[in-house]
């Protein structure tokens, strides 16, 4: 299962994008999170979750596999198209770093 993923779904003439990515939190403790963007393409993510943190990555990268499969019931498709909000998950993961850093401190 890749790192990163798009999915799109068609309603109403509409389409909602979900992108999801794997990332480590900072530091050497080998946790990692399940990030999400959604919203409609096209316009700026209007929700932005995370999951986790897991305990290596392929503990997020199953549950990842499980939530891709929920959304391809619900009619979302992969793409193989570049993510346009990674600039907005990576602000979020650096806000759970800073979270992070002060539950250690």
């Amino acid at each position: 299962m890749p790192r990163n993923l798009c999915l799109t779904r068609q309603c109403l003439g509409l389409e909602t994008r979900i992108e999801c990515t794997v990332r480590p939190l900072a530091g050497d403790s080998g946790l990692w999170m399940l990030l999400f963007a959604a919203g409609m393409a096209g316009e700026q993510p209007s929700a932005i979750k995370a999951e986790g943190p897991f305990h290596g990555a392929c503990a997020a990268e199953t549950l990842l596999g499980t939530i891709v499969d929920g959304l391809t019931l619900q009619g979302y498709v992969q793409r193989r198209e570049p993510p346009i909000w990674g600039l907005h998950l990576q602000a979020y993961l650096r806000q759970l770093n800073r979270r992070q850093e002060r539950l250690v401190l």
